[in-house]
């Protein structure tokens, strides 16, 4: 079985300098980057497959990709609140925060309770992902009752003020997946939304105005 330093080493094979300059034009964090593309980390992953321990060992490391690789390889049963804490209040970069959510954190039995929690948050990146988790949720939970999302809503609401921009951006994105599983929670997310326009913030107009656009076509 490779060790977290075999894998460190593949993936500084697998990097590339002008990758890891162009990083940044996209808002990442690249100071503890190597530069490697996300589909070499995914490819990497299917070889390795699942191994939670080592998962814990190449979060440790505090690598860009050795962390998103670990979002890949770890076991979502194996998974505990502490240790899904300790990794989200890590978070420096969105991308980091999105491959957690999307990868591995909505699978958790946990994951809305950490909704709950995180939403409140005032770090920038634990607030994402406590809404990244709410769309990730209403994106693959396709067997999720109507009822599961309307507590969000008022989670929604109470927080478009935050004009920060990767918060404000995980808040549209939770709203609009919302929106997008049925026609009933469609009619519930414009509903939220023109409640949010009428709230007047910037951050709030551009929430609501934006998910509008692609809720009311």
């Amino acid at each position: 079985m490779p060790t977290s330093e075999d894998i460190i080493d593949t993936l500084k094979d697998l990097s590339s300098l002008q990758y890891l300059a162009g990083m940044a034009r996209f808002g990442i964090d690249n100071t503890k980057a190597l530069g490697v593309k996300i589909p070499e980390v995914r490819k990497l992953a299917k070889i390795i497959k699942k191994d939670h321990q080592l998962a814990l060992e190449l979060w440790d490391t505090d690598i860009h990709e050795a962390r998103i690789l670990a979002t890949l390889i770890a076991d979502h049963v194996q998974l505990t609140p502490t240790q899904m804490d300790h990794w989200t209040h890590q978070f420096v970069s969105w991308d980091v925060c999105d491959q957690a959510c999307g990868n591995l954190f909505w699978k958790t039995p946990f994951a809305m309770d950490k909704v709950l929690e995180y939403t409140k948050s005032e770090h920038e990146f634990v607030k994402r992902a406590g809404f990244v988790l709410m769309a990730e949720f209403a994106v693959h939970q396709k067997k999720a009752a109507d009822e599961t999302f309307y507590p969000f809503f008022p989670i929604i609401k109470r927080e478009a003020w935050d004009g920060r921009n990767f918060v404000k951006k995980a808040v549209n994105w939770a709203l609009r997946q919302i929106g997008k599983r049925n026609e009933v929670l469609r009619e519930a997310a414009i509903e939220c939304a023109e409640r949010v326009l009428k709230q007047g913030s910037k951050s709030a107009k551009w929430i609501a105005k934006d998910a509008l656009k692609e809720l009311s076509r």
